[in-house]
């Protein structure tokens, strides 16, 4: 039977607040131990984003760890790196971690690219397709011998000798996943990888409607099938063991929810639910750099919209209900401070991966149940 996969990020119990630095940075010296507890409780995997440490180094030690627990990048940025850096870091936690990596890539937006990386900028979605392709060539130059031959708009590769081929792997394949809001990178994703990775602004109806027709309209461009293609959302979240407790996360989600509203890139997500007035609203004061006032536009009834919430007792439940028919792996955890939090967290798990995921597997196939 198909059932729901969970994984997560560290920090357990990670929330970004988005307009204030996060409570509980990461702790590069607790990644071991944390990876083996959520491989002793049953987690399915571990996955990193490109923030505030690199995401290769924080994957090198889980995988070092664990034998079982799946990993993957959640995401790091393609752009600012050569398809052959990336290849060759993906390659290594590949034959480290003895197949379990899967490679998630985001393309981040222009500012970014262009002012803190120094790259020059172009069309993410066929920049990001040509990337995957010029990745996957020289991963077969080191599988199978065949000569390295990558003539794109961005990217020429033909050369590989010896003393720079690591050579065949035992588990050559490494699934990709993209991140992704718009429909440009769902179709791309559609033609040339593995799985997406929706952007917690992503609603149920948003992924249903939205993106999900996009990634089959370019598998069915590139003439793929999609019978086992991921989708691995990030909810956004507010849960606490007590009602009492829950209120700050609120306050969080609500601030999150602010801010993803004032960001451009994100308009399309609310724009499907005709919230395109308040994102213009949000995105006004955001340049006004008057960002307390942003979370009071954010009302109950939007709040519902974007986050899940709960306690403990309620909160795989809702998880499972809101996202349960539409995706095959569900990023959450909790913050563990004791040994019940322990107990509590090994709970969650086996209730959240205890349900059923074919109607998520028809979904992505675009099927009737």
């Amino acid at each position: 039977m198909l059932v729901m996969k969970l994984e997560t990020l560290l920090p357990l119990g990670k929330v970004d607040p988005g307009l204030r630095t996060p409570d509980t940075p990461l702790d590069i010296h607790s990644v071991a131990a944390d990876a083996q507890f959520l491989e002793s409780i049953g987690y399915d995997g571990l996955v990193v984003e490109e923030t505030k440490d690199d995401p290769f180094v924080i994957l090198a030690l889980a995988a070092q760890a664990t034998t079982t627990l799946k990993l993957g990048t959640a995401v790091t940025i393609a752009f600012p790196r050569s398809p052959t850096v990336m290849a060759l870091s993906a390659w290594t936690l590949q034959k480290l971690s003895r197949g379990r990596l899967t490679l998630g890539l985001g393309p981040q937006v222009r500012g970014h690219i262009v002012r803190r990386y120094g790259c020059k900028w172009s069309p993410p979605g066929p920049w990001m397709r040509e990337y995957v392709q010029a990745v996957r060539a020289v991963w077969d130059c080191w599988q199978t011998g065949t000569p390295l031959n990558v003539a794109g708009k961005h990217y020429t590769l033909n050369l590989m000798v010896p003393l720079f081929n690591p050579g065949p792997i035992e588990h050559p394949h490494i699934p990709i996943h993209f991140a992704a809001v718009n429909t440009r990178m769902c179709q791309v994703a559609g033609e040339v990888a593995d799985g997406l990775r929706p952007h917690p602004v992503c609603t149920p109806s948003y992924i249903e409607q939205v993106m999900l027709p996009a990634v089959r309209a370019g598998a069915q461009k590139a003439g793929r099938s999609l019978e086992d293609f991921l989708v691995c959302m990030k909810p956004l979240i507010a849960t606490a063991a007590t009602e009492a407790e829950l209120a700050p996360k609120i306050r969080d989600a609500r601030a999150r929810i602010a801010f993803y509203a004032s960001t451009p890139q994100y308009l399309a997500a609310f724009q499907h639910l005709g919230l395109g007035e308040l994102a213009a609203e949000c995105t006004v004061l955001s340049k006004e750099q008057r960002w307390e006032e942003l979370p009071r536009y954010i009302s109950d009834e939007v709040l519902d919209k974007f986050a899940v919430i709960g306690t403990y007792d309620q909160i795989a439940r809702k998880l499972c209900d809101r996202f349960g028919h539409l995706v095959t792996n569900i990023e959450f955890s909790i913050a563990v401070k004791s040994e019940a939090d322990r107990h509590t967290l090994a709970r969650l798990a086996r209730e959240v991966q205890a349900h059923e995921a074919a109607s998520a597997r028809h979904a992505i196939l675009g099927r009737v149940a």
